[in-house]
C-alpha cells in the first residue's frame, strides 16, 4: 500500500516526549481505555496498549497495526466511525490531521459539520479539519472523560476555532490550552500548541492559558497559568487567546484604551474590503509598451497597485506611477464596460490567443461579459494584507486601484486621512494590528478585512497617558511570537 501524501492527508508526526506528555497526562488507571482518532503510524496507541485508533490511510494503520499489536485499529474515516460507534472511553489522545478548508471538503467535510452540529458545534464551510475532529472525539468520552491533544497554533486566532471552545467550555469542567513560542514541529511552518480538557460532561466559565518558551516534558498541564473569563474571551477579546502571550499589565493597558472614551476602531472610521479579482492577472495587467503597441486607449486603462511590496510609505503619488510607467511595469488594468460597443484594437486583443486563453480561466467563465473586471474602486487608502515588519496604510494620491493582494480603505465622511496616518504611525496601532491580526507563518503578519476593521485607533488622552514602555514591550513580544526577523 502506497502511503498516501502525508500533507494532503495532515499528518504530521508527533515527537515522542510530546506522546508521552499527553498520554501520561490523559491515561490515570491501566484499564482506562483510550482514543486516538487520526493514530497514523500508531505511536499514541503504542504508548497504551488498550487503545482504539482511526485512520484513513491504509499504509499508515497497517504500520500502527504493527506498532502497537495490543491496540484495536479501524481503517477508515473517523467522522463515519464516530457518528455510528456505541463505543465510550475514559480519555483521548492524539495529533488531529490539520487539513486546511480547501482540501477538507466533500462528504467527509458535510459529514463531519452536520455531526458536530447535532452535538451543538456550528462549524462554517472555512473550518479546517482539526476543529471537528476534537468536537467528534469529545462527544465519545466517557462522564468524566479527559482530552489531550496537540493542536495548530490557529486555535488562539482562528474564527473557526470559536465553536470548537465554546463547545469545551460547556462541556468540560477544566479547558487548559499551553502555547510555546518556540516551534514544536521545527519542520513546519505552523506553530503548535496543547490541548487539555478535563472531566466531560460539567462546565466551566474560564479558559486556562499557559504560555511558555518552548516544549519540554511535563506529566500535568502547568501550574501557572492566566484564568480567562469566558465573557472576557468573548468580549474584549474576540474570542481569540493569543493576546494572552502577553504580560497581564499590557492586556491591562490594551483593554483600557480600548474603552477609554473617544477610542475606535477602523471600521468606525472607514470601510475594509479586498481589492478586484481578474481570473488571470497577466492577460489583465498591461504593460505601458504592450498598450502602446496594441493602440488601446488610455481611458480603458487605469494603474493598479498589483501588490503591497509596491507601495511606498504613506502615500502613492503621481511621481512613483510615472516611475512604474518608464521601467515598463505591468501595472495598467483593461477596465473594459459590460456593455456598449469595443473598439477594434480591444477587441483584436480580446480575440488574441492570449485572450481565448483567459476567457477559460474560472473567475472570468462565471461572469458576463468575460472581459469586465468587477469591484474596480479606487480607494482613499491602501493597507498591506500581508506584512513583515507591520501593515502600511497608504494615501492612494494618484488615483490608483488594486488587485486584491491589497485591502482597498474608503474614508468615511468626516475622516481625515492624514489624522488617520499621523495615528496609524503609532506604536499602540502597531500594538493592535498585531492582536487583531494573526501569524501566516515564516515571520509575517497577515490582516484579514475584518481584523483590519477590529485595529483600535486610541483616544489621544488615552493614548497619552498609556506606558509607552509597556507598549513597547508588548509590540517586541507579539512579533517575536511570530517569528518576525528569526
Amino acid at each position: 500500500m502506497a502511503r498516501a501524501n502525508a500533507k494532503q492527508l495532515g499528518a504530521y508526526y508527533t515527537p515522542p516526549p510530546v506522546v508521552t506528555t499527553l498520554v501520561r497526562w490523559a491515561v490515570r488507571d491501566p484499564s482506562d481505555r483510550m482514543l486516538d482518532p487520526s493514530c497514523g503510524d500508531g505511536r499514541f496507541l503504542a504508548t497504551h496498549q488498550n487503545s482504539v485508533g482511526i485512520e484513513h490511510d491504509g499504509a499508515a494503520a497497517h504500520e500502527a497495526t504493527e506498532r502497537a499489536p495490543g491496540a484495536l485499529v479501524h481503517e477508515g474515516d473517523f467522522f463515519a466511525w464516530a457518528a455510528h460507534t456505541a463505543e465510550r472511553f475514559e480519555c483521548a489522545a492524539g495529533n488531529p490531521p490539520f487539513i486546511r478548508y480547501q482540501t477538507f471538503k466533500g462528504e467527509v467535510r458535510e459529514q463531519a459539520i452536520a455531526l458536530c452540529a447535532r452535538l451543538g458545534a456550528k462549524f462554517s464551510g472555512l473550518s479546517s479539519s482539526w476543529a471537528p475532529f476534537l468536537v467528534a472525539t469529545a462527544s465519545l468520552l466517557k462522564p468524566g472523560g479527559r482530552l489531550a491533544f496537540v493542536v495548530p497554533a490557529e486555535i488562539g486566532h482562528a474564527p473557526y476555532s470559536a465553536p470548537l471552545l465554546e463547545y469545551l467550555v460547556e462541556h468540560f469542567d477544566c479547558v487548559h490550552v499551553v502555547a510555546f513560542r518556540e516551534k514544536v514541529f521545527p519542520q513546519l511552518s505552523e506553530d503548535c500548541w496543547l490541548l487539555y480538557a478535563d472531566g466531560f460532561g460539567g462546565s466551566t466559565s474560564e479558559i486556562r492559558f499557559s504560555a511558555q518558551t518552548k516544549f519540554h516534558f511535563m506529566p500535568s498541564p502547568p501550574r501557572r497559568f492566566s484564568a480567562i473569563p469566558t465573557s472576557d474571551w468573548r468580549s474584549v477579546w474576540q474570542r481569540r487567546l493569543r493576546p494572552f502571550v502577553l504580560s497581564a499589565a499590557a492586556r491591562d493597558l490594551y483593554a483600557a484604551v480600548l474603552a477609554a472614551p473617544g477610542t475606535r476602531r477602523l471600521s468606525d472610521v472607514a470601510s475594509v474590503g479586498i481589492g478586484y479579482v481578474t481570473g488571470d492577472n497577466d492577460f489583465f495587467h498591461l504593460r505601458p509598451s504592450v498598450a502602446r503597441e496594441l493602440n488601446i486607449a488610455p481611458r480603458f486603462l487605469l494603474p493598479s497597485v498589483r501588490n503591497g511590496k509596491a507601495l511606498p510609505r504613506r502615500s502613492l503619488t503621481g511621481a512613483v506611477v510615472e516611475r512604474w510607467r518608464a521601467a515598463d511595469e505591468q501595472m495598467l488594468l483593461l477596465r473594459l464596460p459590460k456593455g456598449g460597443d469595443l473598439p477594434l484594437e480591444v477587441q483584436n486583443y480580446l480575440d488574441s490567443e492570449d485572450g481565448k486563453e483567459a476567457r477559460k480561466a474560472y473567475k472570468c467563465r462565471m461572469r458576463d461579459p468575460w472581459y469586465s473586471v468587477p469591484d474596480v474602486q479606487v480607494p482613499d487608502l491602501f493597507l498591506s494584507y500581508m506584512s513583515g515588519l507591520e501593515p502600511s496604510l497608504v494615501q492612494n494620491a494618484a488615483g490608483c486601484t488594486c488587485t486584491n493582494s491589497v485591502h482597498s480603505v474608503r474614508l468615511k465622511e468626516g475622516t481625515s486621512a492624514s489624522r488617520l496616518l499621523s495615528l496609524w504611525d503609532s506604536a499602540f496601532v502597531k500594538l493592535s494590528c498585531e492582536i487583531e491580526g494573526h501569524p501566516l507563518g515564516g515571520g509575517m503578519l497577515k490582516l484579514e478585512p475584518g481584523e483590519a476593521a477590529r485595529v483600535a485607533l486610541p483616544a489621544p488622552a488615552a493614548l497619552a497617558a498609556a506606558d509607552a514602555s509597556t507598549i513597547d514591550d508588548a509590540l517586541t513580544t507579539m512579533r517575536t511570537w511570530r517569528h518576525y526577523g528569526a
